[in-house]
């Protein structure tokens, strides 16, 4: 079996989060034990690059709740029209119920 990258382990974790829910780039690195947020945020960034499907980068923020990856989308605005679209509010770029909408990897284990 092939060992997966580091990219590829952040595009398996991102792509478990559920619609409507969120998470931040600190989390993912901690589930992970590798490499850090800013890590995870560089590895999103290249994510339409990806062979592995839809990587949903849009459900991922900062650890305050904002939209800091915005800019690295197509659009300024298309990260927050995808966020509403699964029904999270977003008021001046960051995630109106952030702690409630949540969602931390651990969960994955509980799939």
């Amino acid at each position: 079996m092939k060992e997966q990258s580091y990219f590829e382990l952040v595009y398996y974790v991102t792509q478990q989060i559920p619609k409507g829910r969120v998470t931040n780039y600190g989390a993912i690195a901690d589930y992970l034990s590798l490499g850090s947020a800013r890590m995870v945020g560089w590895a999103l960034t290249q994510s339409n690059k990806s062979k592995m499907g839809n990587i949903p980068a849009h459900r991922v923020v900062n650890r305050k709740g904002e939209l800091s990856g915005r800019l690295n989308f197509s659009t300024p605005t298309l990260m927050q029209e995808s966020l509403e679209s699964e029904g999270v509010e977003v008021v001046n770029d960051k995630v109106v119920d952030f702690d409630g909408l949540f969602w931390h990897p651990q969960e994955i284990d509980k799939l």
